[in-house]
């Protein structure tokens, strides 16, 4: 077994306003106005429609995807759903999967005869056949596409804008990091209340939280679990993690980089967090399939100043911890002890310097529900399987803690030279005996899909011990469904991630997140 290290952890990072030495004191913050919330419905609702009247609670406007579903009556839907009724027919040219002439135009003319908007595509439906039937207060017009920069996209606005319409929609699909800002410049310049322009994709998915901030009125989710276009998250969320259709004022922004990052439950923990303090703020999720492209291309940018959402915050997932602590121009011991870094924050003058600071919550992640749950980690036998960042950081922070702890990695050439870092001794995954050890961390990938193998047997553990599942998902994983049906003491990802984002909130907002309003958030029951 390792001797222990020197870290310490002192109850997570320190508390700095980005600007000064001084706390900030938040103040409570009212609704500034709400934005139109449309659920897409992308597959046939069942005879009854109980489901499009539960779309009733959650959502202003019914999008109807006939490209998708058909037709579908607008009296049969009216007798369901409360609120107002759009109809698109996506063309296959923008992603969907329409009919072409004649029978486009046809499917149109027949929709305007019951539902109150129509989807017009820019590039394909503005003859007077469709126009002369569908009246401006009416009409969506819509784009979507490729733009390489705001000038195009500029072009485009002046394009659809030539029609009168009720709405102007602009798409456009982000392909790299920087991509997506395209569309939030051609808002935050147009200064329009009729115009609803955001990216599409992964990459795009986080400017269909920040467009309604800057004049779109408008913002579409899933109805259901088939998206409608790439990047768009279900209704139910949009309400659930951003407390849409309420637009409540935002004077900063922060938010989860990784790669993938539209599962990540970081959005709904400290948006929740910000509602509960009353702070002006809003996290959303970027997914970077290139941190340095992101870094280069949106991080550095000073698009986020010049909206008036300075970008003030970032929690760092997998795979790009390593990378943000390469990024940063300081860094915090533990950050540097763990090889990488899970939180950035600007330096005290701010973001506009370009200067981050590298900080790491990972080690608390695995410490904080421990001791919560009353484990003393003194003395005890530790075993983190896995040497990514996730595992690095569990084996500091139990070390710190004051555990003997083992690094165990399938890879010796990756595991080996971690543990010798970390100051903690290494075991070969095949050579592992978890029964040997009074906590098991899981800090591997394995568990996020339902037929992945186990990190180890469950029934291998000894009967007092305690593990630690670091995947977390709509539930308990496999291995830590077994391991609770023996009895053992079992740490949820959501705890994990709870702990972590507790010292995140109060790094980058400077109060306290109370333990209950996080575990709420997450589903979580809280223990004494």
């Amino acid at each position: 077994m390792s001797e222990k290290t020197s870290f310490r952890i002192e109850g997570g990072l320190p508390v700095l306003n980005p600007t000064t030495d001084e706390p900030r004191i938040a103040t409570p913050t009212e609704v500034a106005r709400s934005a139109t919330l449309v659920a897409s419905l992308t597959e046939a609702p069942s005879a009854s429609g109980d489901e499009v009247r539960a779309l009733s609670e959650l959502a202003d406007c019914l999008e109807v995807r006939a490209d998708l579903v058909g037709d579908v009556g607008a009296d049969w839907l009216r007798e369901r759903f409360a609120g107002e009724l759009l109809y698109t027919l996506r063309s296959e040219a923008e992603g969907g999967r329409g009919t072409v002439e004649p029978e486009r135009r046809a499917a149109l003319l027949s929709a305007a005869r019951g539902y109150d908007f129509v989807d017009i595509e820019a590039d394909r439906d503005l003859g007077r056949a469709v126009l002369d039937v569908v009246e401006p207060r009416r009409r969506l017009v819509s784009w979507h596409g490729r733009a390489r920069n705001l000038k195009v996209l500029q072009g485009r606005l002046r394009q659809v804008s030539g029609v009168e319409a009720r709405l102007y929609k602009l798409v456009t699909e982000a392909q790299n990091s920087g991509d997506e800002l395209v569309p939030l410049e051609l808002l935050l310049g147009a200064g329009r209340g009729d115009v609803a322009a955001f990216s599409m994709g992964a990459i795009g998915a986080w400017t269909r939280l920040v467009a309604p901030r800057l004049g779109a009125p408008w913002i579409y989710g899933a109805a259901g679990p088939l998206a409608a276009a790439p990047g768009q998250p279900p209704v139910e969320r949009l309400r659930v993690d951003y407390g849409l259709p309420n637009l409540r004022r935002a004077s900063r922004l922060f938010g989860v980089v990784g790669h993938p990052a539209a599962h990540s439950l970081s959005p709904r923990l400290h948006n929740s967090g910000y509602r509960d303090r009353g702070e002006e703020a809003l996290y959303v999720a970027f997914d970077a399939p290139s941190f340095e492209t992101f870094w280069r291309e949106v991080v550095l940018s000073d698009f986020f100043d010049r909206a008036g959402l300075p970008l003030s915050g970032l929690s760092v997932t997998a795979p790009h911890k390593a990378a943000a602590l390469a990024a940063a121009s300081e860094a915090g011991d533990l950050a540097r002890g763990t090889q990488g870094a899970n939180t950035l924050l600007p330096c005290r003058n701010g973001a506009a310097s370009k200067r981050w600071r590298a900080e790491s919550t990972d080690p608390e992640g695995v410490v904080g529900p421990l001791r919560r749950g009353g484990i003393d980690l003194e003395d005890r036998d530790a075993v983190v399987i896995g040497a990514g960042g996730a595992g690095r950081a569990a084996a500091l922070g139990l070390a710190a803690a004051g555990a003997r702890v083992v690094l165990a990695n399938r890879t010796e050439a990756t595991g080996r030279p971690a543990a010798e870092a970390l100051g903690v001794a290494f075991a070969p995954l095949e050579e592992l005996e978890p029964g040997g050890f009074d906590i098991v961390v899981n800090a591997t990938s394995l568990g996020h899909r339902a037929d992945d193998p186990l990190p180890c047997d469950p029934a291998a553990l000894r009967s007092s011990a305690a593990a630690v599942e670091l995947v977390y998902g709509g539930g308990p994983t496999p291995w830590g469904r077994a391991l609770a049906a023996r009895g053992l003491v079992v740490v949820d990802g959501r705890e994990v991630l709870l702990h972590q984002g507790l010292s995140q909130f109060e790094a980058m907002i400077g109060t306290a997140l109370p333990f209950e309003v996080g575990a709420a958030a997450l589903g979580l029951e809280t223990r004494p």
